[in-house]
């Protein structure tokens, strides 16, 4: 069972929570961005081997988004915190 680590609730089941994707943060000039650069922002992910940086929210719980650092193949949440 995958169990990840609500920063606000504590350890709970993943069936609790939602994916909400990879972290993928904004261009810094959003404004002077190319219409290419804006495409690959918002359609292209790493998807890679290893930890990730994901976005997850606690749906069935305290309704917190917060990100976690997971690994793709084993699924083993190596950390959980808020974001800023």
């Amino acid at each position: 069972m995958i169990q990840i680590d609500c920063p606000n609730c504590g350890m709970r089941n993943v069936n609790e929570f939602r994916f909400g994707g990879e972290y993928n943060p904004r261009p810094k000039e959003m404004m002077n961005v190319s219409n290419e650069e804006w495409a690959d922002y918002v359609f292209l992910r790493e998807n890679k081997v290893g930890v990730q940086k994901e976005w997850w929210y606690h749906r069935a719980g305290c309704g917190l988004w917060f990100l976690a650092e997971r690994h793709t193949k084993t699924n083993k949440v190596e950390s959980a915190y808020l974001w800023d």
